[in-house]
């Protein structure tokens, strides 16, 4: 049976809102009765309770809840997905995978074996008086020292729930809940504007007290705007910057990119690539990003990524796996509901050094601090040129004051090689774990 194009599009844009089955299996019988030969059925629920401060004041409180489901099937060797946000009756929803079926290219079909697993990793559920309280108090404390400076910020508490299931008699469910604080520092003088963020996400309290310390740390640094001299110099990349390296690390070892010959570590399995000191590996156990499965339901596992600074791995989802001729890593993951399963990283850990911050200025001498860059990184060819929002000029050994107008380019497989020495200071970034380093010989522009 075949659909009429316009008809397809107009139906798929106009889901009837009825009920919610939170029956999984549902989708799955109804859609092997609508002529599937395979299905799977992605869910997900989110709640949050989030608190807003804009401009040194508690600006608005929510409670958000979301709720949706994926159904992805095939038929006649055709794959078609289809999502709904709210109720929704699974017959429209299987009708509409199987209109976009009819549209697209023949796919081979992956899905993960059977396995049922249930887990939760649950952390403290903080009423929202005690967010506002934390926020305030931390606000208070930064503007008691700067009280010119502007604070925003977001704490919140959440939790969210993935099921999963398919037509082979996989059946996995996973909830976690954790909290999540930021707060941004606004610094007009003049012309100058400063903006400084930090925060994190922990499953249990907060650690106010060492967000207010690092943000008035830096806003002593940022005391006196610096000159510094144009040309190439040793640079230190804090925690927050460094990530302009793991991006384009993740992307080379990314095996969707290794198949599609884009990657240029494609043929450097067992080759050195970076300075010896140099370990990244994945390690899903680590909370609070901890995640016992992907998004196709594969289990996640440890992975050893860089060793000595040689390539050990490549990760994968069920579909590069087989392109590539390996076994799946347990690393598919959806950008959201609507998305195919893709390979990326669950927590990126790179090996921390025993350096202290304050060791790794004296190392420095004379250069450049980089904390916090604006705008893209660099791509899958290594090449950067971005600007320096927040960095500080180093005379002998230490801090001197804000750097402005300034930029840093080059390659990062180049700096890979120039790495002096990594830090112990290691922090999250989003799920990357990583310490600052000294990167020698970095172009920076002023």
């Amino acid at each position: 049976m075949t659909w009429p194009i316009c008809s397809i599009i107009e139906s798929i844009l106009s889901v009837p809102v009825v009920i919610m089955s939170t029956d999984l299996t549902v989708y799955l019988s109804k859609a092997r009765r609508a002529g599937a030969e395979a299905a799977e059925v992605y869910f997900s629920r989110s709640l949050s309770h989030p608190v807003f401060f804009e401009a040194n004041r508690l600006k608005q409180l929510e409670s958000a809840e979301s709720e949706g489901v994926a159904l992805r099937l095939w038929q006649g060797g055709r794959s078609g997905l289809a999502v709904a946000y709210g109720p929704v009756d699974p017959d429209i929803l299987v009708e509409k995978a199987l209109a976009l079926a009819a549209l697209n290219p023949p796919q081979p079909l992956y899905l993960a074996p059977p396995r049922q697993i249930t887990e939760s990793s649950l952390g403290t559920n903080f009423a929202v008086e005690q967010l506002i309280t934390w926020g305030k108090t931390a606000i208070a404390e930064v503007r008691a020292e700067f009280p010119e400076v502007l604070c925003s910020g977001e704490l919140s508490c959440g939790t969210e729930t993935i099921h999963l299931v398919n037509s082979e008699g996989l059946d996995c469910q996973w909830t976690e809940s954790s909290l999540s604080y930021y707060l941004w520092v606004e610094w007009i003088r003049g012309d100058d504007f400063l903006a400084i963020y930090d925060g994190e996400q922990r499953r249990d309290g907060a650690d106010m007290q060492s967000l207010v310390q690092n943000l008035r740390q830096r806003l002593l640094w940022a005391g006196d705007n610096q000159a510094i001299a144009p040309g190439r110099m040793p640079v230190l990349l804090t925690s927050s910057a460094a990530s302009l390296l793991w991006e384009t690390v993740s992307a080379a070892l990314n095996g969707k990119r290794v198949a599609e010959g884009s990657s240029p570590w494609g043929e450097k399995q067992g080759q050195t690539v970076a300075v010896v000191n140099l370990n990244l590996w994945q390690d899903p156990s680590q909370v609070p990003y901890d995640c016992p499965f992907d998004d196709e339901g594969s289990p996640t596992q440890r992975l050893s990524l860089l060793e000595a600074g040689n390539v050990c791995q490549f990760y994968s989802d069920l579909e590069t796996a087989a392109k590539l001729g390996q076994t799946p890593t347990g690393n598919g993951f959806r950008s959201g509901l609507g998305s195919y399963p893709s390979p990326s990283l669950v927590n990126l850990m790179v090996q921390p050094g025993e350096a202290s911050f304050e060791q790794l200025l004296t190392q420095l001498g004379n250069g450049l601090v980089v904390d916090q860059l604006l705008g893209g990184g660099a791509d899958i060819s290594g090449d950067f040129s971005v600007n320096v929002e927040l960095g500080y000029r180093v005379e002998n050994g230490k801090i001197t004051g804000l750097v402005k107008d300034t930029m840093i380019s080059g390659n990062v497989y180049d700096l890979l090689k120039q790495i002096q020495t990594i830090g112990g200071d290691r922090r999250w970034q989003g799920s990357c774990s990583t310490p600052s380093l000294i990167v020698d010989n970095v172009s920076v522009i002023a």
